[in-house]
């Protein structure tokens, strides 16, 4: 059967919607393995004349990156757990839990969303500094331990959980946080992975406020360790991509691994109640 105008034009407009959101990664990769003349002339090449597989030894050397992927990791895990805990007990509590004005409480948070991240920026800075939190881990983590996304993800994923599951856990002598723990969570396990994908992205590609929080190398992530490839003068192009190429990667392969639990869980939590 011969495929529609309409479905060939859909599959033109999605290939070339692939291609532009692919091309910023191929030319990082290209500009990785250049040289610094090649890496900064113009007009610019599309691959390197020589491919210099040394730049990423170049700049792996040029900064303790062992070190910014660990506190990357830290940080993203630790966000990860803090913001599993806490969104599960919130979304339960607002899914199936008999709480006055449950309602308003959950439209109150909804409606925290319109506000931008920016204006939080300064309370939560003066926040850390009178906790003497500081330069710590601690600063890198607590902030991001509660979204209201994550709630309304969770939330969702409980609602469309069998009230007759509840019912009869409750003629056991089921208590809510049993329930929680041995049947709601394992039964959500699909919003659980795309909560945690998203958080430990985000976590992961945070710039601005460990930039703010931190001022020594030892606690620094990886995407504020990337600046030491720029200066007042000029930017190191090719060992800049290259530390980039490194520090996208785990992420990469993070989503590859976990890419159908992400899409169940898009499909699964839908919009409810």
């Amino acid at each position: 059967m011969r495929a529609r105008p309409s479905r060939l034009l859909l599959y033109a407009a999605m290939l070339a919607a692939g291609l532009l959101v692919a091309f910023p990664f191929f030319w990082m990769a290209s500009t990785s393995l250049k040289s610094e003349a090649e890496a900064t002339s113009f007009p610019p090449s599309i691959s390197p004349q020589v491919w210099l597989f040394s730049n990423y030894l170049q700049a792996w050397d040029a900064a303790p990156f062992g070190r910014y992927f660990l506190n990357s990791a830290i940080m993203a895990v630790g966000q990860v757990l803090l913001g599993l805990a806490t969104a599960s007990l919130a979304a339960y509590a607002l899914a199936r839990m008999r709480v006055p004005g449950r309602g308003l409480i959950f439209g109150a948070l909804l409606a925290t969303l319109i506000i931008p991240p920016e204006v939080t920026l300064i309370p939560n800075y003066i926040s850390m500094q009178r906790l003497g939190w500081y330069n710590t881990y601690l600063a890198l983590i607590v902030p991001f331990g509660a979204s209201v996304f994550n709630v309304f993800l969770l939330r969702q994923a409980f609602l469309q959980l069998p009230q007759e599951l509840y019912e009869a856990a409750v003629l056991e002598g089921c208590t809510h946080l049993r329930f929680l723990w041995q049947f709601a969570l394992p039964l959500s396990r699909s919003a659980l992975a795309i909560i945690a994908l998203l958080t430990g992205i985000r976590a992961w590609n945070d710039f601005q406020w460990p930039l703010i929080v931190t001022d020594t190398p030892d606690l620094r992530p990886i995407q504020v360790g990337l600046t030491i490839f720029r200066s007042d003068v000029s930017t190191n192009f090719q060992l800049l991509m290259a530390g980039s190429m490194m520090a996208v990667l785990p992420v990469v392969v993070l989503f590859l691994l976990t890419q159908r639990q992400f899409i169940q869980g898009i499909a699964r939590s839908g919009i409810r109640g």
